[in-house]
Parts: structure tokens; C-alpha cells; sequence
């Protein structure tokens, strides 16, 4: 499974995403994109269908956080959208993820790939230690998490790029990693705190790079967005 970039579409209304989708509407390659919970809950499953259609894999990022039974019963309705990604919080323990599992599994077999999240890239460790309680290194955390979706049977993991290396060197090359918190050099880390470069992810080892503001926010997306591709695919 070759590296591949991947655009957030962070926007409130069905309208700006599909606007901004617009803009790659001559590219021969539609980039894969990200569908998280402010568009979902703004647009509701229809755009995930409509998004799909016009040839975009999708990354549905709603991040499933319940117990077991809860957690199968939704996974089991999102695989009949067809999207290419799903995810759900590796807190929500090992159980949960095999239950997720189960649910997103079709009866001929056949399911999305399935990501946990472990510490979002937002978070510090001061903020992991004084607001989570969690006092261990927030590396070793990731790690823990990692080790625990793999065992439960997921395809790999949401972290930062700066901690992609260390989750392939503990769960193997297959295990893949889809890492936020990537900025251009030259611009705004907003209001990420582990952050890294296209470049730098490449050279760290992230199998999926997820990129919004530089490239949605950008004078030219489709021209930020080829930089990406250059930088991090080469």
C-alpha cells in the first residue's frame, strides 16, 4: 500500500466542500479525502455518498468512542457507505475495537480499512499528564495504544508523525500510521503542538500524511496540494 496525502475537508456546510472539491475536478487523480464530524454532522451521510461518487476515496473520521455494543452497531451502519477509512479511540479499550470490527465486517468479508486514535496531536504532555491523568510518556502511551489496536485486529493508527517511526519499529511495517499534524515549513502550526513537515513525515516513516489548512486555506489548493504530494510522496 503505497504513502498518499490526504485533504481534510474541515468545512460547515456540504456547499464549501464540494466547492472547494471543484478545484481538482480536471486533476487525473482525485485526492483522497477526509470527512470528520463537523461536515458529517453538517451534511449527514448523503455527502459521503456524493463525495464518493465524483471518484475521492474517503476517510470517515467520527472517531467512535462507547462501549462494545454501541460501537458495533454504528460500525455496522458506516460500512454501508463504502468509504475507504474509518476510526474510533483506542481508549475505548481492546474490547471495543474487536467489537468494532465485527460490525464493520460485510457479510461477504470484505471492510474499510480500521484506525485507531491513540493521543490526539493537539495534546501535550503536560496537558495528557495534568487534564488525562496520565503520567507515563506520551510516546510510550502511543505505543501502548498501538500495540493494544493492532492486537485487537485494527489496521493501524491515528498519531503524530513524530511518533510513526517508533509504532512501525513495535507493530511492524503493515501497521500503518495516518498522521495529522503536518504543516509546511514556511507556515502556521495553528493549534497543533507535535507537528512536522511532508518531508519530514516521509523521512520518519508515515504511511498516510492527513493535511488541512495549508492546502484548504491555501490561495491555490490545488497547487499546495501537489507540493504535499511532492514532498512527502516525492
Amino acid at each position: 500500500m503505497g504513502k498518499d496525502v490526504i485533504i481534510a475537508l474541515d468545512f460547515e456546510s456540504k456547499e464549501k466542500a464540494l466547492g472547494f472539491l471543484d478545484n481538482f475536478s480536471g486533476e487525473p487523480k482525485k485526492p483522497y479525502v477526509k470527512i470528520g464530524m463537523e461536515l458529517y454532522y453538517a451534511a449527514g451521510p448523503d455527502i459521503v455518498r456524493e463525495i464518493k461518487a465524483r471518484g475521492h476515496q474517503i476517510f470517515l473520521d467520527l472517531k467512535l468512542h462507547d462501549i462494545p455494543n454501541t460501537v458495533k452497531k454504528a460500525m455496522s451502519v458506516l460500512s454501508g457507505l463504502d468509504v475507504d477509512m474509518l476510526n474510533l479511540h483506542a481508549a475505548g479499550t481492546k474490547a471495543m475495537m474487536e467489537a468494532a470490527l465485527e460490525g464493520v465486517t460485510r457479510p461477504d468479508g470484505s471492510r474499510p480499512l480500521v484506525i485507531a486514535v491513540t493521543q490526539l496531536t493537539s495534546t501535550s504532555q503536560e496537558r495528557m499528564e495534568s487534564d488525562l491523568l496520565i503520567h507515563e510518556p506520551i510516546d510510550q502511551v502511543v505505543l501502548h495504544y498501538a500495540r493494544c489496536a493492532r492486537d485487537a485486529g485494527l489496521d493501524g493508527i491515528v498519531c503524530s508523525p513524530l511518533e510513526a517511526g517508533k509504532v512501525h519499529e513495535a507493530c511492524g511495517k503493515q501497521f500503518l500510521t495516518v498522521t495529522p499534524g503536518v504543516r509546511f515549513a514556511d507556515g502556521d502550526v495553528g493549534d497543533q503542538v507535535r507537528v512536522t513537515t511532508p518531508e519530514k513525515a516521509r523521512e520518519i516513516g508515515s504511511d498516510y500524511i492527513v493535511v488541512g489548512r495549508p492546502v484548504t486555506q491555501a490561495a491555490d489548493p490545488v497547487a499546495a496540494y501537489r507540493r504535499c504530494v511532492a514532498e512527502f510522496v516525492g
